[in-house]
């Protein structure tokens, strides 16, 4: 193998696909990234085994081949290197690799091409080409409610459904549920659905970057790998296998009270009382008030710790229904409203004891559900 390319071009390509590094694996090659040179490119590939990235960087070839070199050490010498040419040189039986830049030289040993995990190809199944900024918005009003705990893997992941003209995801933890739905520029010719490990839909919103062009989704014929074609780069996934929780029927269909309250005003009231919140399981109390006399409603936010003390914050909001009290774990809330960052949002419950609604006010395409939390009022 030996080529060349820009040192800016290198690092740029090392840290697209280093995302998908595995960090702690029994499998020690896949704590490298794979090169291959081909054509007038070279190819990087790096893979955890949930997921496999690859990208491409522009380069002059002068003979092709393909080695494997430990990830953390290219990208930290790389990184270090000045905006110049790199030359990679790579030759014999050895499995070394030589990078030169400016005056700087680097002898790195490598592993067999053969050795590595080969990247999955998807080749033909469904397919659909999804807007990047509205594929983006869908994943980030999600993805935060999918479970972290192994123990249920397929709430790891994040509900997928295309039918028709629109796409639905899902996520849910036990605790909480998002469902966001997305209105597509054309029909698919028939309805599927995947469950998409979480992490993956992180990975690839980081990948999204500056994209602007579509965003070529493929699922496998087999229904067990998913790619995600970029300009630069693709993304396959592995997909879980498993039944998603019937999501529709943890959405309550009936409320008793409904707040409408401005999303900046209700974040920056929670944050306040998720300080006070932390020595008190985290718990944040909400009450409502319906408006009295001409008088605009309340939204009371609060929360107490008999060792730090006690907060309050109060503000306008307009309350349909009884007044009504109950309480979340703070940071279920501050990631719900962050999420939805401007505007304005309502809040829906029937009791205490019962599931809150959240729902952003003009638009909906996406609903957050939360299970409330006991306190003695």
């Amino acid at each position: 193998m030996r080529l060349s390319c820009l040192q800016e071009n290198f690092k740029r390509g090392l840290d697209i696909v280093g995302r998908a590094v595995a960090t702690r694996t029994t499998l020690p090659i896949t704590q490298d990234v794979l090169l291959v040179a081909e054509e007038s490119r070279l190819k990087l590939c790096a893979t955890n085994l949930e997921i496999a990235i690859s990208c491409w960087v522009g380069a002059k070839v002068e003979e092709e081949g393909s080695l494997a070199i430990p990830a953390r050490l290219l990208s930290e010498f790389v990184s270090s290197l000045p905006n110049d040419r790199l030359d990679i040189i790579s030759s014999g039986p050895a499995n070394q690799v030589q990078i030169k830049c400016a005056r700087t030289e680097a002898h790195i040993s490598g592993h067999d091409a053969d050795d590595f995990p080969p990247i999955p190809s998807v080749g033909d199944g469904f397919s659909v080409q999804l807007d990047p900024e509205v594929l983006r918005k869908a994943i980030g009003r999600v993805v935060f409610a999918a479970a972290t705990d192994e123990s249920r893997p397929v709430l790891t992941g994040v509900y997928t459904e295309f039918e028709d003209r629109s796409l639905t995801m899902a996520a849910a933890d036990g605790f909480r549920l998002s469902v966001h739905k997305v209105a597509l520029s054309e029909a698919v010719p028939e309805k599927i659905s995947v469950i998409v490990p979480a992490r993956a839909y992180s990975e690839l919103t980081r990948l999204l970057g500056d994209q602007t062009d579509p965003v070529t989704v493929t699922i496998s014929a087999s229904g067990t790998q998913l790619l995600f074609h970029l300009n630069s780069a693709d993304m396959v996934s592995q997909i879980i296998q498993g039944t998603f929780p019937n999501y529709q029927q943890l959405i309550p269909k009936s409320h008793g009270t409904r707040c409408v309250a401005d999303v900046g005003e209700f974040l920056r009231s929670t944050k306040i009382a998720s300080v006070f919140a932390r020595d008190g399981s985290g718990i944040v109390r909400i009450q409502m008030g319906p408006s009295d006399d001409g008088l605009p409603g309340k939204l009371v936010v609060s929360a107490r710790s008999e060792e730090v003390g006690d907060n309050t914050g109060e503000m306008d909001a307009v309350v349909d229904g009884d007044a009504s009290k109950i309480a979340f774990n703070g940071r279920y809330l501050t990631d719900v409203l962050a999420e939805l960052s401007t505007g304005q949002v309502a809040l829906e419950t029937t009791s205490p004891s019962s599931p809150g609604v959240f729902r952003p006010i003009g638009a909906d395409d996406y609903t957050h559900v939360v299970m409330p939390m006991f306190v003695q009022w």
